[in-house]
Formats: C-alpha cells, structure tokens, sequence
C-alpha cells in the first residue's frame, strides 16, 4: 500500500482494477445516446412481437419524435444561412461563394442520387417485406404523389417564394425558407456594422435551438422504441429481415459516398478527407 501510494503508475494499476472504476465506465456506457436507442429498439422488438395489439398503440411515440426534428428545421436553416452570409460582408465574395456552392450542390447531389439508385437496386431492400400494399393509407403519401405530378419548372420556381414569411414557416417547407434566408442575409450584409448587433443576436438564438435539438436528441430512445413497436405489432417479426436490409444499404451508401465521392472531392481540393474527419 505504502509503494502504490508513491508510484503514480502503480496507483493508475490499481484505479484500472478497482471496481468502483469499471461501474463508472458501465454507467456512462448506459449514458451514451447510440446505446439508449439499441435498447429502445430491443424494447419495441419485443412488445410488438410477444403483444401485437398493444405495440401498435405505441405508435405516436415515433410520431412525435420525427414531427419535433421536422419543427426545428426551418428556425435552423434560417440562422445558419443568415449568419453565414451576413458574417461574409463581402457581398462579391457572398456571390462568387454562392455560385460556387450552387453548381456543386447540384453536381453532388446527383451523384448522391446515382449513388442510392445503384445500392437500392442492388439490395431491393423493399422485396419481402411482410405488408399488405392494398391494406396501406394513400392518404399519407398522396400529397407528395399529387405535388410530383403537378410541378412542373414554372411552378417549382413560383413555389419557392412563399405568400408570406408566416407562411413559410409556418409549413415548414424548405426552399421557400431557404429562399428568404438567403435575401435576409443578403440585407444584413448589405447593412455592414449596422446589421451586426443583430447578426450577433442571431448567433446566440442559433445556440439556443442547437440546444433544442440536443433536448430532442435525447428522446431518441422513446421515438425507436414507439416506431419498432408499431412496426412488429402491426407487420409481424418477419418484418425485420426487410429493415436489417435497409439499415444496411443505409451504411453502405454513406460509407461509399463519404469515402469515394467525397474522398475524391476533398483530394482535389487539396486536403485529406480523412485527417478532416479525424479533427
């Protein structure tokens, strides 16, 4: 006791080994988000398939926790493409980044779309999943059929512009908010030292809703657990084998298109994608 009390790595033996340590590490392993998810996850499993009936009233869980991430989108596209560009002051330079940001939006984004083309046609994740297609709401999914059918150049350029601020984010549509960040940030850069006292107000708020997010975040593990109830209540354990093939082409995807299409970007702009990811 006596040598272990004077020699600092002896004393880092013994915190290794002492049990109070190793019940310290398993408690932050049950306080890490990825491992609450797993075992949401395992919880709906297993209500939805050993009590069906009841797995499936646990639905508005899941619900409610997508329509939360879905409420902080517009606030958040707002202030981080306001500061962004009133922050450039420039306002040549806001254009020429712009424009540049623009076309390799569009390029990677249709290599993106290539990308998960390919996978999905290879993986067929949707093949044999146990669901009854006539048994299926259209409802849910008839906006966006009847709005794909309806937009055409002319009306997809019109409908970015929103009838009223209100109104954009009030629907929580993307580019119409898109659309009037870009014009607000324009302004404040425009304005130079006037705008930056709100610009910095806007910075704090900003701080404020990645807060929120991370609130959310944490009832991740109830919105899985709501979600995998309903699923194997509602289509049966069968179900997972289609969901274990899509989580899969998920990773897949992500994993090829960060590695390959953005490794290859990131080594013609001059840097490691790698040493990035790291930092």
């Amino acid at each position: 006791e006596g040598i272990a009390s004077e020699t600092p790595c002896s004393k880092n033996r013994l915190e290794k080994t002492s049990p109070s340590v190793a019940k310290g590490k398993m408690k932050k392993i049950y306080q890490k988000l990825y491992f609450q998810v797993v075992v949401g996850i395992s919880l709906g499993v297993a209500i939805g398939f050993f009590h069906p009936d009841f797995g499936v009233q646990f639905k508005p869980l899941g619900d409610a926790f997508i329509t939360l991430i879905k409420m902080m989108i517009a606030p958040v596209i707002f202030v981080t493409v306001v500061i962004g560009i009133a922050k450039m002051g420039n306002m040549r330079e806001v254009g020429r980044v712009g424009v540049k940001a623009l076309i390799y939006f569009e390029v990677v984004s249709t290599l993106a779309l290539v990308v998960g083309l390919i996978v999905v046609n290879l993986y067929r994740p949707g093949a044999g999943i146990n669901a009854d297609v006539s048994s299926l709401d259209p409802s849910s999914v008839s906006a966006y059929a009847n709005g794909a059918k309806a937009a055409g150049a002319v009306d997809f350029l019109l409908g970015i512009i929103p009838n009223s601020i209100v109104d954009a984010f009030a629907k929580g549509e993307v580019l119409p908010v898109l659309l009037f960040s870009i014009l607000f940030g324009l302004a404040l850069a425009h304005l130079g030292d006037k705008g930056k006292r709100l610009v910095g107000i806007l910075d704090e708020f900003a701080h404020g809703l990645f807060g929120v997010v991370g609130i959310i975040m944490k009832l991740a593990p109830v919105g899985a657990f709501g979600a995998m109830a309903f699923t194997i209540g509602k289509y049966g354990i069968d179900t997972m084998l289609p969901l274990g093939k899509l989580m899969f082409s998920v990773y897949t995807t992500c994993l090829f298109f960060v590695f390959i299409v953005l490794g290859l970007i990131a080594k013609a702009s001059g840097f490691s994608l790698w040493k990035f990811l790291k930092y």
